[in-house]
């Protein structure tokens, strides 16, 4: 079983607000998921980015790989070194 740190799209229509959540890579994009790490609103300026760090290295720890959006919003949050 793969598991992915991906983000969920949420929000309306040209307003787009993410949720980062841990799935199965075999789920879809915005199905079913095993836990929600954090959220990302990319609208606001500047954008805001709340990820629980902890979570997320813990589920790194454990294999789950980051998509690549994920891994450049972690090393901002400073989750994971660059």
């Amino acid at each position: 079983m793969a598991v992915k740190i991906r983000l969920k799209r949420m929000g309306a229509k040209k307003n787009p607000f993410y949720r980062v959540v841990v799935a199965d890579s075999r789920y879809p994009r915005d199905g079913r998921f095993i836990e929600e790490i954090g959220t990302y609103n990319p609208t606001t300026d500047p954008s805001s980015i709340n990820i629980d760090a902890e979570k997320a290295q813990k589920w790194i720890k454990n294999g789950a790989q980051p998509t690549d959006t994920v891994k450049t919003l972690l090393k901002k949050v400073g989750a994971i070194q660059q």
